[in-house]
């Protein structure tokens, strides 16, 4: 993964969790709903690192062979 791109998703992260940390004393519903996203968030970002290692992985095999 670029590091644009784990630049974006560690700053998002970090975002959607203090403003999760402080709705909480405001709106439970709505601090459970945007720790949900921020778990998605992360999810996501995990996911589309191993998309992006799988590919590369493929291309070093299919280049070597």
């Amino acid at each position: 993964m670029s590091k644009g791109l784990s630049l974006w998703f560690a700053f998002s992260s970090i975002v959607l969790l203090t403003v999760t940390a402080i709705t909480i004393s405001y709106n439970g519903w709505l601090a459970a709903l945007l720790f949900v996203l921020s778990m998605a968030n992360i999810v996501w970002g995990f996911v589309i690192r191993a998309k992006k290692e799988r590919q590369e992985s493929r291309s070093a095999s299919e280049s070597a062979s």
